[in-house]
């Protein structure tokens, strides 16, 4: 019997012609990805088209308390970004190029505050620079206060996004060629050198996206902002703060606009992680050992 002979008389042993099970399948398929990809837009969508069309969007971009939250989260996420790629990148670097005892451990402890709940990031937090803290006594002594200030809006947002950043600037780093830092050695560069004009530019793509996915990041914090840092208008109160403030005070168009101002931002990101195609360096496959 002929391939083809076999598929036929399997077909008709199944109840049904060849091939008729396999276009139903498809057809299933495709309504369950379509219901759940509206599921997750739909909503989006809809936020960002009652903004825009009863024109709260526009009035609540006049807004002076908007405006304030929107500066005061464009100053706080510039300032921990800063922070971030200060820090962070060392640290990616140690983790891309050495081994040791206690990686895993480590690399543990960086990936921890993206799965932790933001409201029990920002009681961690709390709990360490608090007045009552493990570190309230350096700070107390240099006259500083932490808890429900913009410094802790800013520790906040680092806290959560910063592993975003070290996530992807490993990778990158770790995807360079060893062999042509090696050449430039060979020429006489410097490590700085080397640093500046060879693995930079090499791993830009992981490092750029980083940057962007942590920003946003840093952007959308709410819930360890407002444990550790509170909700003072003019002081702690970012624009997620202010999505929060209006529903909970009766003012949904408010909340509504602010919302979207978000949305807009976010998508404005993603927008450019695709364009740029820095998707790729975000696999998370590559961040294994």
């Amino acid at each position: 019997m002929t391939a083809t002979g076999a598929r036929t008389s399997a077909g008709h042993r199944s109840g049904h012609p060849s091939g008729h099970g396999s276009g139903w399948g498809d057809r299933s398929l495709t309504a369950i990805a379509a219901l759940f990809a509206l599921f997750l837009g739909l909503p989006v969508l809809t936020l960002v088209g009652r903004a825009v069309l009863d024109g709260s969007l526009q009035v609540a971009i006049a807004s002076p308390e908007v405006l304030d939250a929107l500066w005061l989260s464009m100053f706080t996420t510039s300032i921990s970004l800063v922070i971030t790629v200060v820090l962070g990148l060392p640290l990616a670097i140690v983790l891309a190029r050495r081994e040791f005892r206690g990686k895993g451990w480590l690399e543990t402890v960086v990936d921890l505050p993206i799965v932790l709940p933001p409201s029990v990031a920002g009681l961690a937090l709390l709990l360490v620079f608090g007045r009552r803290g493990l570190l309230s006594a350096p700070f107390e002594f240099l006259g500083i206060a932490v808890p429900f200030t913009t410094i802790a809006v800013i520790l906040a947002q680092t806290f959560v996004s910063a592993p975003f950043f070290i996530r992807s600037a490993r990778t990158g780093i770790a995807g360079v060629d060893r062999d042509f830092e090696d050449a430039a050695r060979v020429d006489g560069a410097s490590e700085r050198q080397l640093f500046r004009s060879i693995t930079v530019p090499l791993a830009g793509a992981a490092l750029a996206a980083g940057l962007v996915m942590t920003w946003a990041r840093s952007l959308g914090e709410f819930g360890a902002t407002i444990m550790f840092a509170g909700n003072v208008e003019g002081r702690t109160q970012t624009l997620p703060l202010v999505v929060y403030s209006e529903f909970q005070g009766g003012g949904l168009d408010a909340s509504v606009a602010a919302a979207a101002i978000l949305v807009l931002a976010a998508f404005g990101v993603l927008i450019a992680v695709r364009v740029f195609h820095w998707g790729r360096v975000l696999d998370v496959r590559g961040i294994g050992g």
